[in-house]
């Protein structure tokens, strides 16, 4: 055979083998390309790489786990591309500077309650938890439908900041507190711990208010710097020992219907992303936001119940407290709405909001005192 011919008979063999192979594959009639196929997270290029302070410990019951719940399904969903590791308060960021860490890149994101921003965003409370305000459904209905998320961004844009709707929790507790509260005067005097505009409320009936980090309060209640504490949920506050210095857990949570959480991503570093990686955040924040309320409501009749077996009285505040303390609370509101434009603008967007929505809340829901009438 001549060299020609070899190389030629070569040249044919090798054609074969390849058509021979192809043959034996399997088709792919999914038709995904072929940066798809791969399967393991080690394998993917990760695209989003963030440090994320949170504002809870993450070994808080129900508002700690929170975050961590949301890294967890945001490096799910993304096949390892999306990685957000989330720090304890105080590890990179002080708990009450998360988003003036996001706003200065100090950090591209963080996860926070907004309404410790109320010292240099005025209009934060009512984003973050409103006294006798929304319930948790309705501000979600406000947020999503309302015009809610809208006006967030808008009020955060000037702070280069850009949130998104990532958590939420039923009502908290009303305080824990060494002494029974029988009227108004035994709000007089009483040093307690207080956040957001629940506390300027307590605070213009008398109380001396601080504000203190969940890791700190503790201690406080423990040494006698504070009477009085309200902090989250009955399973977060029992988690943190209150129940072993102050005896008396009241309720309803009258300053925090709801308690809303929120990712705040720097603005330009969220303007940067593509659009699927956006709507994947997002997507996992919504799932974020029903996963803990669910969490938060399924678990606190159980710590209640076992009150008695620790020592610790649930009580009903007085109905007369709760009048006069809706009364200054319409006060305090109304007032910083003169004060702030912005916060007298998110006040009028839930204002409208729950002006028509009480046509159907009215009508659609049974009396919570249904079986007493």
């Amino acid at each position: 055979m001549s060299n020609k011919a070899a190389a030629f008979a070569v040249l044919i063999a090798f054609f074969v083998g390849i058509v021979g192979s192809l043959s034996l594959r399997p088709i792919n009639h999914n038709k995904e390309p072929a940066a798809a196929s791969t399967n393991s997270s080690s394998d993917q290029i990760t695209r989003i790489n963030w440090r994320v302070p949170a504002v809870f410990q993450k070994t808080m019951p129900v508002i700690g786990e929170n975050p961590v719940f949301l890294a967890e399904s945001l490096r799910s969903a993304s096949n390892g591309a999306i990685h957000l590791e989330i720090f304890d308060p105080g590890e990179i960021v002080p708990a009450f500077s998360i988003t003036d860490a996001v706003r200065d890149k100090k950090v591209v994101a963080g996860y926070t309650w907004l309404g410790y921003d109320q010292g240099k965003i005025a209009a934060s409370p009512l984003i973050a938890a409103v006294p006798f305000g929304m319930e948790p459904w309705e501000y979600s209905a406000w947020w999503f439908n309302g015009g809610g998320k809208e006006i967030t961004e808008s009020l955060y844009k000037k702070y280069g900041i850009h949130p998104i709707y990532c958590g939420m929790t039923g009502p908290e507790t009303a305080g824990w507190f060494r002494e029974r509260i029988k009227s108004l005067d035994d709000v007089k005097g009483l040093k307690i711990r207080f956040a957001g505009l629940g506390g300027q409320i307590i605070e213009r009936l008398g109380a001396s208010v601080t504000m203190l980090p969940g890791g700190e309060i503790f201690q406080a209640l423990e040494k006698g710097a504070i009477d009085a504490t309200e902090f989250a949920l009955p399973i977060v506050d029992q988690a943190l020992g209150f129940s072993d210095v102050a005896k008396y857990n009241y309720y309803p949570g009258w300053h925090q219907p709801f308690t809303s959480s929120h990712l705040v991503i720097n603005l330009d570093t969220w303007k940067s992303l593509t659009r699927s990686d956006k709507a994947i955040i997002e997507m996992g924040c919504t799932a974020a936001v029903t996963r803990n309320l669910a969490h938060a409501e399924a678990v606190q009749g159980e710590i209640i119940a076992n009150f008695d077996q620790i020592g610790v009285s649930a009580e009903r505040l007085p109905l007369n407290l709760l009048k006069e303390l809706k009364k200054v609370a319409s006060q305090v509101i109304e007032e910083e709405a003169q004060r702030d434009a912005d916060f007298a603008a998110v006040l009028a967007s839930q204002k409208k909001f729950l002006s028509n929505y009480k046509h159907w809340k009215s009508l659609a829901y049974l009396p919570r005192n249904f079986d007493e009438l």
